[in-house]
């Protein structure tokens, strides 16, 4: 019972981070500040029940998380928020969280390998964000032009807008750097990194628009809130279990 009440507090703070995520592309500390305090209720409750056990679970899950997301974060994959609330999440779950609803088993794919359950989140969040590009290059298709065909790659990270029709330009970035050779041609480069498209770029753009250099449509991604995919991964987790495993099982099986 205590799994179900675990998980509906959880929900909101991920619900609310989520949005915050959407709308400025951050998440305050004050809402992990304020999961974990409210949260540590239930840690305090299940040390006094599971005692030793449950400590060294509590130690592990911690470590193994904190190690995990230290990582993504030096190497850019995810951002401060997101390290927080997966750190906060191996502390309230550590734990896998197992119970049964109306006869019914969960997770519904059994009890995964590593038992870790924030890991599991990670996972699935993972996995969910290798979707993205499926999303962006079907987004691509519905909105086909030829020019695309210069740069097919770029479909799946990205897509085309007219420079004069963003008005918000707080979560997009450039795909593209444009340099001026010495010839006095523009040459295009890919920006890996993502070139921020801020107020002092965009009139430099728009005078090569004006002279013809580039056409009036350019690349650029949009920056996804990685709070959407733990909060799918956290659902899913829940639910389901550890997708990728399930998933690298069935191909090893199959």
């Amino acid at each position: 019972m205590i799994e179900i009440i675990k998980i509906l507090f959880t929900i909101p703070f991920l619900l609310y981070s989520c949005y915050s995520d959407i709308k400025a592309r951050s998440v305050s500390n004050r809402v992990w500040k304020c999961m974990l305090i409210f949260g540590s209720v239930f840690v305090f409750y299940e040390i006094l029940i599971g005692r030793i056990p449950y400590l060294k679970a509590l130690f592990l899950s911690g470590i193994i998380v904190f190690c995990s997301v230290y990582i993504l974060f030096q190497l850019g994959a995810i951002g401060g928020g997101d390290a927080k609330g997966l750190i906060v999440l191996s502390i309230l779950f550590p734990l896998y969280p197992i119970f049964h609803l109306s006869g019914v088993t969960y997770p519904l794919l059994g009890f995964p390998i590593t038992g870790l359950f924030t890991f599991t989140v990670l996972e699935n969040a993972l996995l969910m964000t290798t979707l993205v590009p499926l999303g962006l290059f079907c987004y691509n298709l519905s909105h086909f032009s030829p020019e695309m065909l210069k740069k097919p790659f770029y479909m799946f990270i990205g897509y085309m807008i007219d420079i004069y029709s963003i008005e918000n330009k707080q979560h997009l970035s450039l795909l593209e750097k444009f340099e001026v050779g010495e010839s006095g041609d523009i040459k295009k480069k890919f920006v890996w990194t993502r070139l921020d498209f801020d107020v002092n770029h965009k009139p430099e753009i728009e005078e090569h628009i004006k002279k013809e250099f580039i056409g009036k449509e350019v690349w650029v991604t949009p920056g996804i809130p990685f709070m959407l995919s733990i909060t799918a991964g956290f659902i899913t987790a829940v639910i389901f279990g550890d997708l990728v495993y399930y998933i690298i099982l069935r191909i090893l099986v199959g």
